[in-house]
């Protein structure tokens, strides 16, 4: 058996469809599992023992590209390699999400309703939004009744994979560091103050366990001014590692600090104690699954509000957890 899964497009979502994959492994042991998911998360992927291939989705975030998108279910209908898929599984809920399984052929296009995919889609499930709250089961539903425990997500980094990325970013091959990871693509609702961090790093930092701040281009900003105000306690990676490089500085860290977003997923499948600080968005929809994580919230009215930005402007979801708190935590969690 051949499936085709449509992934989504964010890092955290990602992370969230892997327990899916294992219960279509566990229901078919000898299937083949292909996704189609966009050129950032294919690093993921391919972490995943459940993954054997990846296609890449050219398709930005919210483009429609109808023709394209014929073009290349198309294509994958007439290749021979994978003309014998017989079940795809739409993750997104939207319309143009459910277009290249159609077009593809293939036989069983399972999804939930979502953009009124009545014909997109031939097995629609409707959301129960009481019965499966979190994101993570409303994934693996698709595969059929829960079973009592889901298989939590996992990504795969050998020693030597941690060991050439530091030799590559000219890093200590014996430092054990404290991960930051201060970014939150939604908005900076999502985001502890870079004030914050800076001053956990000159709580906790050491020359053997480092503060290292890791994240996109886009967190170099942020990364540095943290690094500024840590006063040389926080070595700002942000920008400078690949995506698969920053899967293995996560898996050799000796605890994470993140906010709620992709990396914190990722730090969560790759079983490193963390510390998960969550403000605008509710760790009852997407928590970190991991037995390590210790979540972070003050469950203020106000808060989730899954706005970008403060509506309040007080931010006190995240002013309110300070860097003596966060320390506490990080110190219970190795005295443990």
């Amino acid at each position: 058996m051949k499936i085709l899964v449509v992934a989504p497009s964010w890092i955290g979502d990602t992370i969230l469809a892997q327990p899916l994959l294992a219960l279509l492994k566990r229901n078919n042991p000898d299937a083949r599992i292909e996704v189609l998911a966009p050129d950032w998360s294919a690093p993921l992927l391919a972490r995943m023992a459940e993954v054997d291939a990846v296609i890449i989705n050219p398709f930005r975030h919210g483009e429609f590209s109808f023709a394209t998108r014929r073009t290349l279910g198309r294509r994958l209908r007439g290749n021979a390699a994978s003309a014998d898929y017989q079940q795809a599984y739409v993750l997104p809920n939207s319309w143009k999400s459910a277009l290249v399984p159609f077009f593809a052929g293939i036989p069983r296009r399972i999804g939930y309703q979502g953009e009124s995919r009545y014909l997109l889609l031939n097995e629609r499930h409707r959301l129960d939004v009481a019965a499966h709250p979190q994101l993570v089961q409303r994934y693996a539903a698709l595969a059929g009744p829960l079973p009592a425990t889901l298989p939590l997500p996992h990504l795969n980094s050998t020693v030597e994979q941690q060991r050439a990325v530091r030799a590559a970013l000219k890093l200590p091959l014996d430092a054990a560091p404290v991960v930051f990871c201060p970014g939150a693509e939604y908005g900076p609702a999502k985001r502890w103050p870079a004030q914050h961090f800076a001053a956990l790093a000159r709580l906790i930092a050491t020359p053997q366990n480092p503060a290292w701040l890791i994240g996109s281009a886009k967190d170099a900003a942020v990364g540095d001014e943290i690094a500024a105000a840590a006063e040389g306690a926080a070595l700002n990676l942000c920008g400078r590692s690949t995506l698969e490089q920053a899967i293995d500085l996560i898996a050799s860290a000796r605890c994470v600090v993140s906010n709620d977003s992709g990396l914190m997923h990722v730090a969560a499948a790759l079983k490193r104690p963390l510390v998960a600080l969550y403000g605008s968005s509710s760790p009852a929809y997407t928590p970190p699954l991991s037995v390590k994580a210790k979540i972070v919230s003050r469950n203020l009215p106000c808060s989730p509000c899954f706005k970008r930005e403060c509506p309040l402007g007080h931010f006190d979801c995240m002013n309110g957890i300070t860097p003596q708190q966060v320390a506490a935590i990080i110190a219970a969690q190795f005295q443990a």
